[in-house]
């Protein structure tokens, strides 16, 4: 599973590159949770990206420094840092997802839909055992 991620990531850095999308994969976890739920505090967002909040921070600070987020203090409590898109940011997610879907295909070719089904369905609940492990264990 190691040398898939290494492999398939440099793939996708490449296609990144050639394309002159200026973020890396990592900081396009980021934006894609916020491209399906924008304006959530770091604590959500750690969440969904499955990211410690030390390396989502200053992944973060460099994405703020881009231009393509920016921290805002909650209204309703003051204590919560929110997290918000900003316009920067709108041909960026076209881009980065017609570049995903391309990744994706060169990942699955040759598989059919129901193959491509289970494997997705088996990889997270590999992902939910060690996650429940985690969580309760040590």
């Amino acid at each position: 599973m190691a040398k898939i991620r290494q492999v398939a990531g440099r793939i996708f850095e490449r296609m990144l590159n050639k394309y002159g999308v200026e973020i890396n994969s990592a900081q396009g976890r980021i934006m894609f949770a916020l491209w399906r739920q924008d304006n959530i505090s770091i604590n959500e967002l750690a969440q969904k990206t499955q990211l410690k909040k030390s390396t989502l921070t200053s992944m973060l600070d460099r994405l703020e420094s881009m231009g393509y987020i920016k921290r805002q203090r909650s209204k309703k409590d003051r204590r919560i840092i929110l997290i918000k898109r900003t316009n920067k940011d709108k041909n960026l997610e076209k881009k980065y997802v017609e570049l995903s879907q391309e990744h994706a295909a060169i990942f699955y070719k040759g598989f059919s839909e129901s193959q491509i089904d289970s494997f997705e369905m088996d990889l997270e609940r590999i992902l939910n055992n060690l996650t429940e492990f985690e969580e309760y264990s040590y």
